[in-house]
């Protein structure tokens, strides 16, 4: 606490949020609240997402992993604090909706997420031990860096259209390491983000630099302020089956940037579905074949040239040229074809 005081005393100018987990005991929260206050810091963080250690001792995603114990907790807070509330939530459940509507029916300010997800990153072979290995023993710990962006994402977009979360401040963290990283997070709903293990690994700098990418990307595409960007993704959003089963997109491979690796063939070819050729008049060529191609994106993603292959949306009905058919068929509603094994649910 007296590092806190220091801290905001040298830096007036800055917000200062204040991370707190205690045990869940109104008793506890109200003794801890006034000393937080007495710092002057700007804010609290309620910790409901500790995955370890913590949540051991009824704390962290302890909490985060019951509702009403957010909803309960948060409430006790605003009403013994004036600083805002910010409710941290824990990726460690099955829907994190729920625990972003307690923590709104509890009256926080905002969330933010994700906290790190349980994890055994490895195992020692010799010692049959979890690593890190501790006496000979380990345990799971927290998950977090680049490789959990998609999964923070994602949650994040959940809240933000969430009709009972809908309008809720969203701090957004997970894997962000780039100004890119940072724009996406907010374009799906978050006002702003945070970050640690970019800045463990490359040094504080990293935020300048993440700064100054962002704002140079803004003047580019002409946005003036971060309002222009927040949530814009968010309506982009949607469930599966809202999405237009008549949408046609076929992989395209640029032959003067093509190596010749066959990474692209190998892999629709034992994977897939057997769209890309090896050889053409008895030469190593790989080119789609479009009556196969299924647009299932999987040769983008292991071909080591950048653009090299591309997915190229057609028109429903395009003829393919090879066939003389059409690419795919076209259904004037595809909710109630009967080839859609969902057409009984959806005309229910």
């Amino acid at each position: 606490m007296r590092e806190i005081k220091q801290v905001k005393k040298d830096w007036p100018d800055r917000a200062i949020v204040v991370s707190l987990m205690v045990p869940c005991v109104e008793e506890a929260w109200k003794a801890i609240l006034p000393v937080v206050e007495e710092t002057e810091a700007d804010g609290i963080e309620l910790n409901f997402g500790c995955p370890h250690g913590m949540s051991e001792r009824g704390m962290g995603a302890a909490v985060g992993q019951v509702p009403e114990y957010i909803e309960m907790v948060v409430r006790w807070c605003k009403q013994n604090t004036r600083m805002p509330v910010i409710t941290k939530l824990t990726p460690n459940i099955t829907d994190v909706r729920k625990p972003a509507r307690a923590a709104h029916a509890g009256g926080t300010d905002a969330v933010s997420l994700i906290n790190t997800i349980n994890s055994i990153t490895g195992v020692d072979l010799d010692s049959f031990a979890p690593q890190p290995t501790i006496d000979g023993k380990g345990s799971h710990g927290g998950y977090c860096g680049p490789a959990v962006k998609p999964i923070a994402m994602n949650m994040v977009a959940e809240i933000a259209r969430d009709p009972e979360t809908r309008g809720l401040p969203i701090s957004g963290i997970g894997g962000i390491t780039t100004w890119r990283d940072a724009a996406e997070f907010m374009a799906l709903g978050a006002g702003n983000v945070q970050v640690c293990t970019a800045a463990m690994t490359y040094g504080f700098k990293i935020v300048q630099e993440m700064i100054a990418g962002l704002e140079n990307w803004m003047d580019e595409k002409g946005h003036a302020s971060l309002n222009d960007i927040v949530g814009r993704a968010t309506p982009n959003v949607t469930d599966w089956q809202y999405l237009n089963l008549n949408y046609v997109a076929k992989a395209r491979i640029d032959q003067d940037a093509c190596i010749k690796c066959g990474r692209c063939h190998i892999a629709c070819e034992d994977t897939s579905h057997q769209a890309i050729t090896s050889m053409v008049d008895g030469v190593r060529h790989f080119e789609v074949i479009e009556a196969e191609c299924v647009g299932c994106n999987l040769c983008v993603n292991v071909c080591p040239v950048e653009n090299c292959i591309t997915m190229e949306p057609l028109a429903a009905g395009v003829m393919d040229q090879r066939t003389g058919r059409p690419v795919s068929p076209v259904y004037a509603n595809w909710t109630t074809h009967p080839n859609n094994p969902m057409a009984k649910v959806a005309a229910e």
